[in-house]
């Protein structure tokens, strides 16, 4: 299938959700005020942090909202683009993954259709409000290429996320069940990729760089747009999550080729 038909079949999938979630419209109010209400209370969790403080390991109030949304940003982009794949176990188990790979289409585009979470548009409201004040009142000095960057980030850890959720759907071939260990890669990232990465420690460091590379979305192209580093080639380091997303796909194909019908 060409990607111009498999973006306008996802676009059709998208609508489907939509609708079905906008018949109940009270409820959807309700829903994006609670999410994104949810969302401000972390962002006040740093305020009230910062009041007794002037600066973290030299990281300013600033600083950190803008690492706080690039992250939040990313993770709820992801949620609501790949939440198919974090429910993947129900799928397979219904027998509805039997029914997909019958389908002409792309398994991977059947998943990530049929749960388009439209009600992640809560956080992503808050985020992108605490983006601008971050922009603001962070240390950046803001050009061509420190947006370049900004954008990359969000992008990279867009993708980063899928990818962490097509590794946990992936395991469901060998084991059925939710692989819920793979939520301290996700969530756990999320609620500590609030503070720059270094902030932990270097064994935090490290892992984050050679095992799962959120360093490439979040430490790394942040020294350079804070400036405290001249090297304008960390600013494209979040361009490397391709190879982590890569990896992932290529597991996901490995899985799909050994699956055996559950047999429901």
């Amino acid at each position: 299938m060409s990607l111009r038909k498999s973006i306008s079949l996802y676009i059709r999938y998208a609508a489907v959700c939509v609708r079905s979630i906008m018949e109940y419209k009270l409820s959807f109010a309700l829903m994006i005020f609670g999410r994104c209400m949810i969302a401000f209370t972390e962002v006040l969790a740093i305020r009230f942090l910062f009041d007794g403080l002037t600066e973290i390991k030299g990281y300013t109030y600033g600083d950190v909202l803008l690492c706080f949304s690039v992250i939040h940003m990313s993770f709820t982009l992801s949620e609501l683009i790949g939440n198919g794949f974090k429910v993947f176990s129900g799928i397979v188990k219904s027998g509805e993954f039997d029914r997909m790979l019958l389908r002409p289409c792309s398994p991977i585009l059947q998943i990530i259709g049929t749960r388009f979470e439209i009600g992640r548009t809560g956080p992503l409201i808050t985020s992108t409000i605490t983006l601008c004040f971050g922009i603001k009142e962070s240390q950046a000095n803001w050009n061509l290429l420190t947006v370049l960057t900004l954008l990359l980030m969000i992008l990279g850890g867009t993708l980063l996320f899928i990818g962490l959720y097509m590794l946990g759907a992936s395991f469901c071939f060998f084991t059925i069940e939710d692989t819920s260990i793979l939520n301290a890669l996700t969530y756990g990232a999320k609620e500590h990729g609030k503070y720059p990465i270094d902030v932990y420690g270097r064994g935090v460091l490290r892992f984050c760089t050679f095992v799962i590379p959120y360093t490439l979305v979040q430490y790394y192209p942040l020294q350079f747009l804070l400036g405290r580093s001249t090297n304008w080639v960390l600013g494209l380091c979040p361009v490397g999550v391709v190879v982590f997303l890569a990896i992932c796909y290529g597991i996901w194909c490995a899985g799909v080729r050994n699956y055996k019908s559950c047999g429901s």
